[in-house]
């Protein structure tokens, strides 16, 4: 009942405590061996994880060349102040743009196919656009990448915030995260992201019921390539750069495993929990050891294995065993009672 009540408002008791916890995050965080830059990396990497969990999670259409879009947005974030002196506003919107743009152009080819057919493509043309970071070097400055980018003042009001320390940059995308929370949570319980679950169960069955399967899914593509490329953007002012490693077929790999491990097929918070692991595991399992990437490999098996739902699933299990090892509790009391009773 709860969850059903959930579904319907805008913004709900547990993103409020997520968002809260995050906004503590700066005052622990070196206290616990860690360091800021960290936690900026997770926040917009959990933004480009929702992007892409509309995809995976929701809409069951497995992109497996998604870092292209992603670092599309940084490539625009970059460019747009190179040439046109933009701030940060307008860096986000170019950002976005050429990510739609790009996104839009794929989505009308890779959305007339489905299943294997539809994750080959989009490796094919996220290959193809890593390819062109690479060779366009007037453009895109090639392996070298496209340095500095600028983190420009937030412009409100007529007054200029700073946000080049780590810690500023950090609650500036932390609203942003707040606001791609809502829109996502807002999506998945929409009419729009219902029709994408019955996609994700049978496209002919939602089909046949008089949906446009193939509008809904090159809506859906588009506007997680756009969400992915504002990411990028923010991942471009963060590292000061970009670079053609974030379009590359391993970093797309990167965000399918966090998406799979964090249980974004069972769960709405599954992005954010899988992002939280792999920089963990990264960070901390990374100062013990340089193989930290086959413990997180091993992990992503595990989880494929023997629990598909990943640890979001393996939660929500645990809490469903809790509450009725409760109410089994709960019922000998009340016989008792009505025994007494009696």
């Amino acid at each position: 009942m709860t969850r059903e009540l959930d579904g319907t408002r805008l913004v709900t008791p547990a993103m409020i405590a997520v968002v809260v916890i995050l906004a503590t995050v700066p005052f622990w965080i070196q206290a616990i061996g860690l360091y800021q830059y960290l936690a900026v990396e997770i926040l917009i990497w959990a933004i480009y994880a929702f992007a892409f969990n509309l995809l995976l999670g929701t809409g069951g259409l497995p992109s497996f060349g998604h870092g292209a879009f992603f670092g599309i947005g940084a490539y625009a974030c970059g460019l747009a102040q190179m040439h046109l002196g933009a701030g940060l506003w307008l860096s986000l919107i170019a950002a976005l743009l050429a990510a739609t743009l790009a996104g839009a152009f794929v989505s009308a080819f890779v959305a007339r196919r489905r299943g294997i057919y539809f994750a080959l493509m989009t490796i094919a043309f996220g290959q193809i656009f890593w390819f062109i970071a690479m060779k366009a070097r007037d453009i895109t400055g090639g392996e070298d990448g496209l340095l500095p980018i600028a983190r420009p003042p937030v412009g409100i009001g007529g007054t200029g915030i700073d946000i080049t320390g780590n810690v500023a940059f950090y609650y500036f995308v932390l609203v942003i995260f707040a606001l791609v929370l809502v829109l996502f949570w807002r999506l998945t319980h929409s009419p729009f992201g219902r029709v994408l679950a019955a996609i994700r169960q049978s496209e002919t069955r939602a089909g046949h019921l008089g949906y446009s399967v193939l509008a809904f899914k090159m809506a859906a593509f588009t506007l997680s390539a756009a969400i992915s490329g504002m990411a990028g953007g923010l991942f471009a002012m963060a590292q000061a750069s970009a670079f053609p490693d974030v379009m590359s077929l391993h970093f797309s790999g990167y965000i399918v495993m966090m998406v799979l491990v964090g249980g974004g097929f069972a769960s709405f918070w599954g992005p954010l929990v899988g992002v939280l692991v792999f920089f963990v595991a990264r960070d901390v399992l990374g100062a013990f050891t340089s193989t930290w990437m086959l413990w997180f490999g091993l992990l992503f098996v595990t989880v494929i294995l023997f629990k598909p739902e990943g640890i979001a699933g393996l939660a929500q299990d645990v809490a469903k065993r809790l509450r009725k090892g409760d109410r089994e509790n709960e019922r000998p009391v009340a016989a008792t009672a009505v025994d007494a009773g009696s």
